[in-house]
């Protein structure tokens, strides 16, 4: 895996619409009791709570575990009534987390709605494939890095590498970075995954060379060396098809949120 933290923060807010989790709302069941609930309301119930229950578990559920299920929301009923006869649904923290996850719920529920209604065309896919490729780097380096806390440790390490160190095992002695153990390997990235001190000095160096002068970044002192250098092609839209269409959902619900702050709903025509 390439190193991650001297990769530049992303600059997109996502627009993030969870889904509640049943077992966690529990206590937000309303006065209802399972007797006198809708009965397909109530099976649905039962199922959401197995399966969150059986999650990550193998097989199917038994004719026993689904009684037990069964039980288990029966005694959640009874709780959640208890507590709204003690008036706990009136206190002021309760209150406020029966009404978030009552908007998340429902919030999650409109935005699967709305991308089922709207699904991205292959149109809307194409548009972000090509502004994607517009600003696809097709140049990679291969690096490795020794990161040190003072510019006199950094000068310490070059003046090692000039009489003949080797740059990988000096990195895993000294380096500080968390690519210290695999010798401050930092795999193939483009110019723009690192930070811009380090990315420069990357740029500038030739195939084969490191820095003769220790580099500065927030993170503290670097010696880098630069492996090798490639030129890439942008993968094929068919071949990232699948990884857009979250990408365009995304883009979607913003807009449709952008939408309902204007006034509009921002449903398609």
């Amino acid at each position: 895996m390439t190193t991650t933290y001297l990769r530049q923060p992303g600059a997109s807010k996502a627009l993030v619409l969870a889904t509640a989790v049943l077992l966690s709302t529990a206590a937000c069941a309303q006065s209802d009791t399972a007797t006198a609930m809708d009965p397909e309301v109530e099976a649905k119930v039962l199922d959401l709570y197995m399966q969150n229950r059986m999650r990550g578990a193998q097989g199917d559920v038994s004719a026993e575990q689904r009684d037990q299920f069964r039980e288990e929301v029966a005694d959640l009923y009874l709780l959640a009534e208890a507590a709204e006869e003690a008036g706990l649904d009136e206190d002021p923290e309760v209150a406020a987390q029966i009404k978030l996850q009552r908007m998340s719920t429902l919030a999650s529920a409109l935005a699967g709605n709305y991308l089922e209604e709207n699904p991205p065309t292959e149109a809307e896919l194409r548009a972000e494939y090509s502004a994607q490729v517009a600003g696809y780097q097709s140049q990679q380096y291969k690096a490795r890095h020794i990161l040190v806390e003072t510019e006199d440790e950094a000068e310490a390490v070059i003046t090692q590498l000039d009489e003949g160190a080797d740059f990988a095992e000096l990195a895993k002695e000294k380096s500080t970075g968390p690519s210290g153990p695999n010798g401050g390997d930092l795999e193939w990235f483009p110019a723009s995954a690192m930070v811009k001190p380090f990315s420069d000095a990357v740029v500038a160096l030739e195939d084969g060379s490191y820095t003769s002068e220790p580099v500065q970044t927030q993170f503290g002192w670097h010696v880098i060396l630069r492996e090798d250098s490639r030129e890439t092609e942008a993968p094929s839209f068919e071949e990232v098809k699948d990884r857009l269409k979250p990408v365009v959902e995304q883009k979607k619900l913003q807009e449709y949120l952008d939408g309902l702050r204007s006034g509009n709903d921002g449903s398609a025509d």
